[in-house]
């Protein structure tokens, strides 16, 4: 179970101090390890994990089967961080009420086989249940066991594509009686890098009868091109990403932030509704997706020139996306990338080493019995 919001209504009544919280750091250096690699935790304790660059997840399984999720258990999905990434994403776990040992790994494939694994409150050595025997077995099976049960725990299967490649490459280019040669460089199966015939402007419509999508969600767009967006009812928004990082607003080398549009509400029974334009400048791809609070973790998310024939299409954009949170709301109404913004209107002490100390509010106060619950998405 995940959640990145608690209903107002559960927290009334609820004590403002609670536990402690522990900083657990996920492949720190690109190792594939958790450190630390186990806690001594409390109930009510809170343990922090800080994603580092690539794809992993913090997925609770058994003592038995180290590499396969429990059925119902706790997970946070893959997180994908791009290198350099900052703030790193992080994800926050509350320890369940009892001492039953918690059990976790990386669903990230061959992660776990080769001793990405994360327990709370583990048995000491020597204790056939303990850290270190918990993490041999999962050497030891590679994670290669199978489960008896279904697990209603995301699915590991997917593993978040390579970053696509620059290509060289020479087109010959003819516009009425002229004709010349030009070598550029471009994403290999990419639109070639001049305009069309004609220019097309392309509609999207954005949240069209209440639906959390874009309709299209995914189209071809020459240079010259502009794409208009129009926004139904509700609030949505109209923001640039990046395949890795889906629901995360754009920043540029240059420290800049990717167009938005900012939040546009519209009244139900409106009948003129606000757009948003970009001019296609490039064959790039451009991604995008609605800041709306859990939205874009719904697949509300766009693309404008994805390479449906690599690794790098929009069907595994929009299964990131599902799999991850938003970071950003991308409520800033700014330009950058390639399309250009030309928009209209539109805890305590006395606990164990490692524990932070300080003052943790009702916000997070919930509390379960074996199993746990991923209670925030930073």
């Amino acid at each position: 179970m995940i959640s990145s919001t608690l209903p107002l209504a559960a927290l009334l009544g609820l004590p403002t101090v609670l536990g402690a919280v522990f900083n657990v750091t996920v492949a720190p250096q690109g190792k594939l390890v958790y450190e630390p690699e186990f806690v001594n935790a409390e109930p009510g304790d809170f343990i922090q994990f800080t994603f580092n660059p690539k794809a992993h997840t913090v997925t609770q399984s058994s003592f038995d089967t180290p590499c396969v999720p429990l059925p119902g258990g706790a997970t946070t999905g893959f997180v994908p961080v791009e290198a350099g990434a900052s703030p790193q994403p992080i994800r926050i776990f509350q320890v369940p009420e009892g001492n039953t040992p918690l059990w976790f790994y990386c669903g990230q494939v061959g992660h776990c086989g080769q001793g990405m694994v994360f327990a709370i409150n583990p048995p000491a050595d020597p204790s056939p249940k303990s850290f270190s025997a918990f993490k041999a077995l999962a050497i030891a099976q590679n994670g290669t066991a199978s489960a008896n049960a279904t697990s209603s725990s995301t699915p590991l299967t997917f593993s978040t594509p390579p970053p696509q490649s620059w290509a060289v490459a020479t087109a010959t280019v003819s516009q009425g009686s002229s004709t010349w040669t030009t070598t550029y460089t471009s994403y290999a199966g990419s639109l070639p890098p001049t305009p069309g015939p004609q220019v097309v402007d392309h509609k999207i419509e954005v949240g069209p009868d209440g639906s959390l999508i874009y309709n299209p969600a995914s189209i071809q767009a020459n240079v010259g091109d502009t794409v208009t967006f129009e926004f139904k009812a509700k609030n949505h928004t109209v923001t640039q990403s990046s395949f890795a990082n889906p629901c995360s607003h754009l920043t540029l080398p240059d420290g800049s932030l990717g167009f938005a549009s900012g939040f546009k509400p519209v009244d139900a029974g409106a009948t003129e509704f606000p757009t948003f334009q970009i001019k296609i400048n490039d064959t790039t791809p451009i991604w995008g997706y609605c800041g709306q609070t859990g939205h874009c973790g719904q697949g509300m998310v766009f693309a404008i020139n994805a390479v449906e024939s690599g690794p790098n299409n929009f069907a595994a954009f929009q299964t990131i996306a599902k799999n991850t949170a938003s970071t950003s709301g991308g409520g800033n109404n700014s330009t950058g990338g390639s399309g250009n913004n030309t928009g209209n209107g539109g805890n305590g002490s006395g606990k164990p080493s490692g524990a932070i100390s300080g003052r943790v509010t009702s916000v997070f106060a919930v509390t379960f019995a074996i199993v746990g619950v991923f209670l925030l998405s930073l």
